[in-house]
């Protein structure tokens, strides 16, 4: 399995800030994934997820150290 590499920029900013979290559908993009994928990662406990209410939510950094440990898996494997 590759990994590609893949921007993760900032999604739509609010009053010219970053996100703090991100839906499920922004996370997505970020990692260059379909919505059904990242709640596959998310139940899996792969991504990093919260309930807020009612709502899912990423972190805004989940998806970088999502990433970041799939790197460090395949430099070890």
């Amino acid at each position: 399995m590759s990994i590609a590499i893949v921007d993760t920029a900032p999604v739509a900013e609010v009053d010219g800030t970053a996100p703090v979290l991100l839906t499920v559908e922004e996370a997505a993009r970020c990692l260059r994934i379909g919505r059904t994928t990242c709640f596959s990662l998310i139940r899996a406990g792969e991504l990093e997820s919260l309930m807020v209410g009612g709502l899912r939510r990423v972190p805004a950094d989940a998806p970088a150290a999502y990433l970041a440990r799939r790197r460090a898996e395949r430099r070890a494997a």
